[in-house]
């Protein structure tokens, strides 16, 4: 009885813990807390280790990885900063530059994992509204509300994505034919919302040309890790299994004289894997115990499961919350899995914590003495959370 106590302590203290995004008074993360809550509910027999090792979806960790690989080669040839740079280009007035901006990240973080373009993007949108003297909030909003829009148009986007995709068993084009619509239509709105908060980038008068350094490209490493790339994604929309196709597109990558595989795997996110890893064997500790099963009956309605995805994934964030419910939803049931994949990824708009690309956004400007609150971003991302979820309930109801 005190062994089942201690167990059930430790996995409502770990999901408070995930919530928080650390621990108070230690250096935490939330890939340091799911790691030591999965050894303590080992040591407290909740889980044996072999069955633990069981839990972590092969499938998941390799797509995953996989992209985080193809990734780094499309940054370290220097793709996208090419495409940044062309966007500014075509940008020339502020309403062009917001409009640009939030189509261009939106396209790439369909087809890329959103966290990186968040990464990408800040700096150079900084450095660009800096000479042009704009206001850099409107912009910054943008890139985190487009990194979440866009990702939700293919299950390639993000991690609770590529998470559903693992699960259901849902192709690429499958997925992509009812998720794209959602993402334009998003995308659209966002311009519309900052467009009327933001008087001043409603400005049609070109701005001064801005001059920017050339992007470092390594041609030679460009043009193969494009052809990689097209011939992966070729691979998902044709029904190939996507972590084998990543897998494979990953192993071309690594054979290389260019670059050490120290710089290509600096770049690979090892704390998000070991977050997943974790956390898989933390809700099969939850599956043992039955301790959702309340959730079950309203899981398996499209409404219900849309109002406790958008609260699970604004408490306990996106890959949590999709890990959780998935294991109520039956693989057959496609309409079911299409609003989970929707409302995680959309519902990350709703607060400054709801999505990691925010809060890269967010670090990366603080870094550059730019600061927006929380408050800032909750006006801008509470309406535009409600207004998209309902465009792709709405939508994906009357399409699946």
């Amino acid at each position: 009885m005190l062994r089942s106590l201690l167990q059930l302590l430790i996995l409502a203290l770990s999901y408070g813990a995930l919530a928080l995004g650390g621990v108070p008074g230690l250096r935490m993360n939330r890939a340091t807390i799911a790691l030591v809550s999965a050894a303590l509910l080992i040591a407290l027999g909740a889980i044996d280790l072999p069955t633990a090792w069981q839990a972590i979806d092969p499938q998941t960790i390799v797509f995953l990885l996989s992209m985080m690989i193809v990734n780094a080669y499309l940054g370290l040839s220097g793709f996208f900063q090419i495409a940044m740079v062309t966007v500014v280009r075509f940008s020339s007035s502020p309403l062009g530059l917001l409009v640009f901006l939030t189509v261009a990240t939106g396209i790439l973080s369909a087809v890329f994992l959103n966290d990186t373009l968040a990464l990408v993007t800040t700096p150079l949108t900084l450095r660009i509204t800096h000479v042009l003297g704009l206001n850099p909030v409107p912009y910054l909003l943008a890139i985190a509300g487009a990194t979440n829009i866009g990702s939700v148009a293919t299950l390639s986007g993000n991690p609770q994505n590529i998470l559903v995709g693992s699960f259901s068993h849902l192709g690429y084009l499958p997925f992509a034919q009812v998720m794209v619509p959602v993402a334009v239509l998003g995308l659209g709105l966002q311009v519309i919302w900052l467009w009327w908060l933001y008087p001043g980038v409603r400005s049609r008068q070109p701005c001064t040309l801005v001059t920017l350094q050339p992007a470092k490209v390594q041609k030679g490493l460009l043009h193969k890790t494009l052809l990689v790339s097209g011939l992966m994604f070729l691979a998902f929309l044709l029904g190939f299994p996507l972590a084998e196709s990543s897998l494979l597109a990953a192993a071309a990558l690594l054979v290389t004289r260019r670059l050490k595989p120290e710089r290509v795997l600096a770049q690979v996110d090892w704390s998000l894997l070991v977050l997943f890893a974790g956390l898989f064997i933390l809700t099969r500790c939850i599956q043992n115990f039955d301790l959702l099963a309340v959730l079950r009956p309203w899981v398996n309605q499209p409404l219900p499961l849309v109002l406790i995805t958008a609260l699970l994934s604004n408490l306990i964030s996106n890959v949590p919350t999709v890990l959780l419910l998935a294991q109520f939803i039956p693989k057959g049931a496609d309409q079911l899995w299409y609003l989970l994949a929707a409302t995680s990824t959309l519902a990350g708009n709703l607060t400054l914590f709801g999505a990691v690309a925010n809060l890269i956004t967010v670090e990366a400007a603080a870094s550059s003495g730019h600061r927006f609150s929380f408050w800032q971003h909750l006006r801008f991302g509470a309406p535009l959370t409600v207004l998209t979820l309902a465009i792709a309930y709405v939508w994906i109801v009357s399409q699946t």
